[in-house]
C-alpha cells in the first residue's frame, strides 16, 4: 500500500461559486466540466459551457488537462474520470464541485488509478470521508484524499491492466459512434419520407416534389398526401406499463437465475446495476430490440437496450399484430411531433406523467407506404440491435474483470 499523497505531483479544489457565474459563458472558448462529464471512467465530451481564455487564465488552478484525473466533491459522489491524451481540447476548467489531481506518471498510471477507483473497493475508499449531513460532500476532500491507501502495483503491470480495460470500453465507444451514424443515417430516411412526404412515388420520383397531391388534415394540423389517414397509434401499438416492486425488493446483484436486472427511466440506455427476483411476483419484461419510452419523470425519452423488468414509469410500445416493426415504432417516437405532444399533454407541475398523451398520438399513415419503408430500414436496426447487445456483453467482461485485475486473481500476459 502507498498514500496516494506519494503519488500526486499536484491537487487543487475548483474555483468559488462567484468566480463563475452565468455572464461569464459563452458560445466558444475553453470548456467547464460538470457531473455529466466524469459520469465514467473517461471524460465524456458530448455538452459544455464555455468561458474565454481571458477568463481562464483568472482561474488558475481551477485549470485542468490531458492526463489528469477529475473528481465530484459534492453533489453526486463517487464520480472520477481521466483527461484522455486525445480529448477534443488540451485545456478545461473543473467546477466549483470537482477537484483535480495530477499524478507523478513514473509511478502511477492516471487509467489504471481511475480505474481502481471504479471498483467498489476504490469506491469505498473515496467515499470513506463522506459528510452525511446536509448536501452529499466530501469532508476536506483534497486532505482527505491525499491520505487514502492506494494498493500499488508496479507500473509496468498498472498500463498492461489499463490497456486491457480500455481496450473494452474502446470497442464499446466504437460500437455507439457507429449506432449514433445509423440512427441518424434512419432518422434521415424517415423524416424525408414522412416528414417531407418524398417516399418514391409509383414511378421512383419524390412523391411530393414531384407534384403529388396533398390535402390538409384537420386532425394532423398539417397537409398529407391524397389516399393517407390520420392514425391514432394507440389503435396501432400497445402501451406495456412496467410494474413496482418496491424497495425492498431491489438488489445489486444477481443472486441466483431468478433475479433478474430492473430498469427504471433513468435506465433507458440500457443500463442497470438493479436486480430484483423474478420468482415471487410475474412482472412485465422487454428484451433486446423492443422499444421502451419513457412516460413518468423525464417523458418522451426512447431505448432500446433493456433486456428485464421495467418500472411504471416506462412503457414498452410495440404491435401486437406486427404490422409496425420495432424499427418503425423506434423512429415514429423519435419523431419530433411525436415527442412534442407527449409533453404538451403530460400532467404534473414537479414530476411529469404522460399516460393522457397516448390517446392523442397520431401519425399520417398508409399501410403499403409504411411497409416498403420497415423493408429498407430493418437491417439498419438489426445492426444497432446488434451493436447494443455486443456492448452489454463487452461491459459485462469488463466489470467482471475490473476487481480481479485489481487485486491479482488475473494476470495480464
Amino acid at each position: 500500500m502507498m498514500k496516494i499523497v506519494d503519488l500526486i505531483q499536484q491537487i487543487t479544489m475548483g474555483p468559488f461559486g462567484s468566480d463563475i457565474t452565468v455572464d461569464n459563458f459563452i458560445d466558444e472558448g475553453v470548456p467547464v466540466l460538470n457531473g455529466s462529464n466524469i459520469n465514467g471512467v473517461k471524460l465524456t465530451e458530448e455538452t459544455f459551457r464555455y468561458v474565454s481564455k481571458e477568463k481562464a487564465i483568472l482561474l488558475k488552478k481551477a485549470n485542468t488537462k490531458r492526463g489528469d484525473i477529475v473528481i465530484t466533491h459534492r453533489g453526486t459522489l463517487g464520480q472520477i474520470a481521466y483527461i484522455p491524451e486525445d480529448s477534443k481540447y488540451d485545456n478545461y476548467i473543473i467546477s466549483q464541485s470537482q477537484f483535480r489531481v495530477t499524478l507523478k506518471t513514473e509511478l502511477v498510471d492516471p487509467i489504471y488509478f481511475t480505474y481502481y477507483f471504479h471498483t467498489s473497493e476504490g469506491q469505498k475508499r473515496l467515499l470513506s470521508f463522506k459528510n452525511h449531513v446536509g448536501v452529499p460532500a466530501l469532508a476536506q476532500a483534497t486532505t482527505n484524499f491525499r491520505l487514502l491507501d492506494f494498493p500499488y502495483r508496479p507500473i509496468q503491470t498498472q498500463k498492461e491492466i489499463a490497456k486491457v480495460l480500455s481496450d473494452l470500453d474502446a470497442k464499446i465507444e466504437l460500437n455507439n459512434k457507429i449506432n449514433t451514424e445509423l440512427e441518424a443515417m434512419a432518422k434521415l430516411i424517415y423524416d424525408y419520407w414522412f416528414v417531407q412526404f418524398d417516399f418514391p412515388d409509383k414511378n421512383g420520383n419524390p412523391y411530393k416534389s414531384s407534384g403529388g397531391k396533398m390535402v390538409y388534415n384537420e386532425e394532423l394540423k398539417r397537409e398529407i398526401p391524397v389516399g393517407w389517414e390520420s392514425e391514432c397509434l394507440n389503435s396501432l401499438l400497445e402501451f406495456k406499463k412496467g410494474d413496482e416492486p418496491g424497495s425492498k425488493a431491489y438488489t445489486d446483484r444477481k443472486v441466483n437465475d431468478s433475479f433478474v436486472k430492473f430498469f427504471r427511466v433513468s435506465n433507458i440506455n440500457g443500463n442497470s446495476d438493479t436486480y430484483i427476483d423474478s420468482s415471487k411476483k410475474v412482472y412485465n419484461y422487454a428484451k433486446e430490440g423492443d422499444v421502451v419510452v419513457t412516460f413518468d419523470g423525464s417523458v418522451g425519452k426512447v431505448g432500446i437496450g433493456i433486456n428485464g423488468a421495467y418500472s411504471s414509469g416506462l412503457r414498452k410500445v410495440y404491435s401486437p399484430t406486427k404490422e409496425l416493426k420495432n424499427s418503425l415504432v423506434f423512429l415514429i417516437f423519435k419523431d419530433k411531433r411525436i415527442i412534442k405532444t407527449i409533453h404538451k399533454y403530460s400532467t404534473g407541475s414537479i414530476i411529469l406523467h404522460a399516460s393522457k398523451s397516448i390517446d392523442h398520438l397520431r401519425i399520417p399513415y398508409k399501410k403499403s407506404v409504411y411497409d416498403e419503408f420497415q423493408d429498407i430500414i430493418e437491417p439498419l436496426y438489426e445492426k444497432i440491435v446488434s451493436n447494443i447487445k455486443q456492448n452489454q456483453k463487452l461491459a459485462e467482461l469488463r466489470d467482471w474483470l475490473l476487481p480481479m485485475l485489481m487485486n491479482g486473481q488475473v494476470k495480464v500476459g
